[in-house]
C-alpha cells in the first residue's frame, strides 16, 4: 500500500493567516490519520512577494501549533530541495521535455502585445485568454529568436476539443471544458516556474499522495492533469476546500488586515484551542462534540466530512472554544498569557508578584483570551467608576441604600484584611440589614466594582484594598 503523503506549500509572504493554516491543519491530520508523511514545501517563485524573516514565521506557527513536520528544509529527507527557488534546474529540464514531446512551445509574445489583447478582451467583455501566438512557430524561427536574445516563457499546450474530468473527494465528479483552459504559463522570462507548474512537479517528485488546496483551484486542476498524463505519471487524490470568509463576507487575508495566527496568538489566545476551531471551521465530527485534542482529531479526521460550503470566521465562536482551554490552565501557563498584557496597560509597580496573580487567578473563568484580562480588570486600577443605566436603575431601589451603609460599617471594622473576614462583614450585613441573595450581593458589588457581574465579591473586595472599598462605599 503507498504511503500517505501530504504536502503544505506556503509562500513566505509574512504572518500565516487562518485559512492556510486551517489548510495546514487538514493536511497534517491526513498524513497522521494515515501513519503517512507531512512536508513543507517552500514556494517561493515569487520572489517579488518575498518577505524577509517570512520562512520563520511558518517554522514558528506550525511548532506552536504542535505539528511536526516529517521532511522540509529545517529537516531534510531524501526529497529535496525543499524550497522552490532551489529547485529551479529541475523545472527547466521537464519544461523543456514538454516542448521536445510538443505537450508545450516557446512563446516570444511581448507585454505589449499581451497588454492589448487584454484590453481587447475587456472590450469585449470576455474573460483574456492567450490566443496561442506563437505555438506554431517552426523549429529555425524558435531558434533564431533565442539567438536574438528575445526574451520567452514556456506555455502549455491544451487541447481545445473534449472534457477534462477528474474526481475530487470533497466535489465528486468534476468537469471543464477543454476549451477554457488556457495555454498557460510553466516557466516565465526570467527562468522561474509558474506556481502552477512547479506544484505537479515537486508532488510528484516528493511522491505526494494527497493534495489539499482551496476550491478556487477546482477549475484548474484538469490542467495539472494534463501534466501529469504528459509525463505519464499518477494523479494524486485532490481535496479542494473552501475558503474561510470574514464576518464582512469576503476571503480572509492579510491585505483586508485579517487576524493572522501570531495576530491571535500575540493577544492571548492558546494554540490548541486556535487549532481546535479552525478544523471545525468547514469540518463536522460524527458526533456533536466540539472539543478535541490533536491526537483525538487525527484519530477521527476524515476529509470526506468537509463541508463544500464557505465558512465564516466567527471570533465569538473562536472566544468560546479559547475560554475552554482557558479554564484548563495551570497557574504559571495563565500568568504567561495575561500578564505581559497587564504590564503594558497599566502601571504595577505597587503591585506585588501575590497580589498580580490572585487578580488573574479569581479571573481565570472570566476571560476568554489572554489580552481581554486588561479589559475585565479595568476596575482594579483607577479611583474612580462610572455606573451603567442598568445598574443605576438597579441602585435606585428602596432598601439598597440601607443595605450599603451597614455593609460599610462592618467593612470599617476589620483590622485582619482577609477574604474570609470580608465574608464576614457581607454575612453580618445579611442579618442586621435583613436582606439576603440578589438584594445582598448586587449592591455590595455594584458599588465596589461597577459591574452587575464578576469573580466572587470577597476575593474581588480583598484585591480592591480597603482604602479603594470606602471610599467606593461613600
Amino acid at each position: 500500500m503507498t504511503k500517505v503523503r501530504t504536502r503544505f506549500a506556503p509562500s513566505p509572504t509574512g504572518y500565516m493567516h487562518v485559512g492556510n493554516l486551517r489548510t495546514a491543519i487538514f493536511e497534517y491530520l491526513i498524513a497522521k490519520h494515515n501513519d503517512g508523511d507531512f512536508i513543507l514545501r517552500i514556494e517561493d517563485t515569487d520572489q517579488e512577494r518575498k518577505v524577509e524573516g517570512a520562512i520563520d514565521f511558518i517554522y514558528n506557527t506550525l511548532e506552536l501549533c504542535n505539528i511536526h513536520i516529517s521532511e522540509g528544509p529545517n529537516n531534510k529527507g531524501e526529497y529535496g530541495p525543499y524550497i522552490q527557488s532551489e529547485r529551479i534546474d529541475i523545472y527547466k529540464k521537464y519544461a523543456e521535455e514538454l516542448v521536445k514531446m510538443g505537450k508545450a512551445y516557446y512563446c516570444f509574445c511581448t507585454e505589449e502585445r499581451l497588454d492589448k489583447l487584454r484590453k481587447k478582451a475587456e472590450e469585449d467583455k470576455v474573460a483574456f485568454m492567450y490566443d496561442g501566438h506563437c505555438k506554431n512557430l517552426s523549429k529555425e524561427e524558435i531558434e533564431q529568436k533565442i539567438k536574438n536574445g528575445e526574451k520567452y516563457v514556456i506555455r502549455q499546450l491544451m487541447p481545445k476539443e473534449g472534457v477534462s474530468v477528474y474526481n475530487d473527494l470533497v466535489y465528486g465528479e468534476i468537469k471543464v471544458e477543454n476549451r477554457l483552459l488556457e495555454d498557460q504559463i510553466l516557466l516565465k522570462s526570467d527562468g522561474y516556474p509558474t506556481y502552477n507548474f512547479a506544484n505537479v512537479i515537486d508532488d510528484h517528485l516528493m511522491n505526494i499522495t494527497h493534495v489539499i488546496r482551496g476550491n478556487e483551484y477546482i477549475m484548474s486542476t484538469p490542467k495539472y492533469n494534463l501534466l501529469y498524463d504528459a509525463f505519464g505519471w499518477e494523479k494524486p487524490t485532490y481535496i479542494h476546500v473552501a475558503m474561510v470568509l470574514g464576518s464582512d463576507g469576503q476571503k480572509l487575508s492579510k491585505r483586508n488586515g485579517d487576524a493572522s495566527f501570531m495576530d491571535l496568538y500575540n493577544d492571548g489566545y492558546i494554540p490548541e484551542a486556535i487549532i481546535n476551531y479552525l478544523v471545525m471551521l468547514g469540518w463536522s465530527p460524527e458526533t456533536n462534540d466540539e472539543i478535541f485534542s490533536m491526537d483525538e482529531l487525527i484519530k477521527i479526521f476524515d476529509p470526506k466530512r468537509i463541508n463544500k460550503s464557505p465558512a465564516v470566521f466567527d471570533i465569538k465562536k473562536l472566544n468560546w472554544i479559547n475560554a475552554h482551554y482557558i479554564k484548563k490552565l495551570d497557574t504559571e501557563k495563565l500568568l504567561s498569557i495575561t500578564v505581559p498584557h497587564l504590564k503594558e496597560a497599566y502601571d504595577l509597580s505597587n503591585k506585588t508578584d501575590e497580589w498580580i496573580k490572585e487578580l488573574v487567578l479569581i479571573h481565570q473563568d472570566h476571560i476568554s483570551y489572554g489580552k481581554e484580562i486588561v479589559e475585565v480588570t479595568d476596575l482594579f486600577f483607577r479611583e474612580n467608576i462610572k455606573l451603567n443605566e442598568e445598574c443605576t436603575t438597579f441602585m435606585n431601589q428602596e432598601g439598597i441604600e440601607n443595605t450599603i451603609k451597614v455593609f460599610k460599617s462592618e467593612i470599617e471594622k476589620i483590622e485582619d484584611w482577609t477574604t474570609e473576614n470580608i465574608n464576614n462583614a457581607i454575612m453580618s450585613t445579611k442579618e442586621k440589614a435583613n436582606v439576603k441573595g440578589k438584594m445582598l450581593y448586587m449592591p455590595i458589588r455594584i458599588k465596589v466594582s461597577g459591574q452587575m457581574h464578576g469573580p466572587e465579591l470577597p476575593d474581588t473586595i480583598h484585591l480592591l484594598g480597603k482604602e479603594l472599598v470606602l471610599n467606593r462605599l461613600k
